[in-house]
């Protein structure tokens, strides 16, 4: 998912910060999304899993410049 990101930068993606967490490190974390990794979250809300899910990336970045 990491390389998928990467290959989005620039574009609708220009702007936002990507924080690369490695779950196995923080067992809270590992414990809630152990099985769902990678996993991609805006705060604690789920975008997409096991791959990168543009369209519904896309649409969630929409949605927070609608409410910005």
């Amino acid at each position: 998912m990491i390389a998928a990101l990467q290959e989005l930068r620039g574009g609708f993606f220009e702007g936002y910060i990507v924080n690369v967490i490695d779950v196995n490190q923080h067992p809270p974390l590992e414990a809630k999304w152990g099985d769902k990794v990678p996993v991609l979250l805006d705060g604690d809300v789920e975008i997409c899993h096991y791959f990168l899910d543009k369209d519904r990336l896309a649409s969630h970045l929409e949605n927070l410049e609608k409410r910005a």
